[in-house]
């Protein structure tokens, strides 16, 4: 398939345009600022402007509800030991899908636009934020292969204000 023909015309217009000014290039792909960051996959979210950094600074780990996951797991062992990460930021947001229904509400919805039933499938949904948020940031401080002096914490963005409130 062409350009002519993937619907992605408009974004690889956009990227040559980034790319007249790209600046990382031959970077080495360290966390220039030490940070590492797992946040969920909401567009409201600028995981680097949040907190004040810039591309190259941060290693970014995303998925729906920021959740820590094994894949967010084996991202911050490899961030702390071969990318300079020594800080790490848990971060979901309020108004949260999935914080804001059960597991059945989020099968029966993607079931209806999917077409397929979707029952089988987990989506993580989250019952008590705050909770969630401990225990995954229980999860990477008490993980034996995160490296030992990383320091973490546990936040929850607000997509109303943009602010941080530390949890953990």
């Amino acid at each position: 398939m062409t350009s002519e023909n993937s619907g992605f015309d408009d974004l690889l217009s956009a990227n040559r345009l980034f790319a007249e000014d790209f600046s990382l290039g031959g970077f080495d792909g360290v966390a220039r600022a030490g940070v590492g960051l797992v946040t969920c996959m909401d567009s409201r979210i600028d995981p680097l402007g949040m907190i004040g950094l810039k591309p190259g600074d941060a290693k970014i780990f995303r998925n729906p509800g920021g959740r820590v996951t094994e894949a967010a797991l084996e991202a911050l062992v490899l961030g702390s030991h071969l990318l300079n990460v020594e800080r790490i930021l848990v971060i979901p947001h309020t108004r949260c899908a999935m914080a804001s229904g059960t597991e059945q509400e989020i099968r029966e919805r993607v079931t209806a636009s999917a077409g397929v039933d979707a029952t089988w499938h987990r989506f993580h949904v989250i019952h008590d934020q705050v909770q969630a948020l401990t225990e995954d940031v229980h999860k990477v401080r008490s993980h034996p292969l995160v490296k030992q002096g990383t320091v973490v914490g546990g936040f929850i963005y607000d997509v109303d204000t943009g602010l941080l409130t530390q949890h953990a």
